[in-house]
């Protein structure tokens, strides 16, 4: 049954409002996208603030149009799964990564970076970074591996003081 004006109209204003509270966003054509592919992406998209929506492509327009968010209607082609990330920049991109990656049927389209669309490469460039918990995870083993240093070296100074006491008490005769 086709939906009425209102309903369309809800549609756009739902999605208009979160396009605009996202980070990124992710278009991807879903040829051959089964009901479990749709369910274990929420369910995955859920524990990261990610979320997956299927809009028909003028809905979909209209609510970007709405977000001044712009996007070039010719470049969306097909049944488009619109991947929303809501925290960062990456979480939306490495979760559709994952799900094309043994998939032929879907392919990223574009997305959204910094309010502007970017192109398909954009997306699978964005895909290869690393997440936030791992750069911190980077920054966090650079501080602390100079001070793990010192401290072995200091370890190691007073460890050798140990080897040449006992060495110089082995050497001596006992009394």
């Amino acid at each position: 049954m086709p939906k009425t004006r209102s309903q369309k109209e809800t549609i756009v204003a739902e999605l208009a409002d979160k396009l605009s509270r996202i980070k990124s966003a992710v278009f991807t054509s879903i040829s051959g996208y089964t009901m479990d592919d749709a369910n274990a992406l929420r369910s995955k998209g859920r524990a990261q603030g990610v979320e997956a929506v299927v809009a028909k492509k003028t809905l979909l327009v209209k609510a970007l149009e709405k977000s001044n968010l712009s996007v070039i209607a010719d470049e969306l082609q097909g049944s488009i799964l619109t991947t929303m990330g809501y925290n960062d920049e990456v979480s939306a991109v490495k979760l559709i990564a994952g799900l094309i990656k043994d998939r032929e049927g879907i392919k990223i389209i574009g997305g959204i970076l910094e309010g502007r669309y970017v192109n398909a490469d954009a997306i699978k460039q964005l895909a290869t970074l690393p997440s936030k918990e791992e750069l911190y995870a980077k920054v966090v083993g650079s501080i602390n591996a100079p001070i793990s240093g010192f401290v072995n070296a200091l370890a190691g100074n007073l460890r050798n003081l140990v080897y040449v006491l006992n060495a110089v008490k082995d050497s001596k005769p006992n009394s």
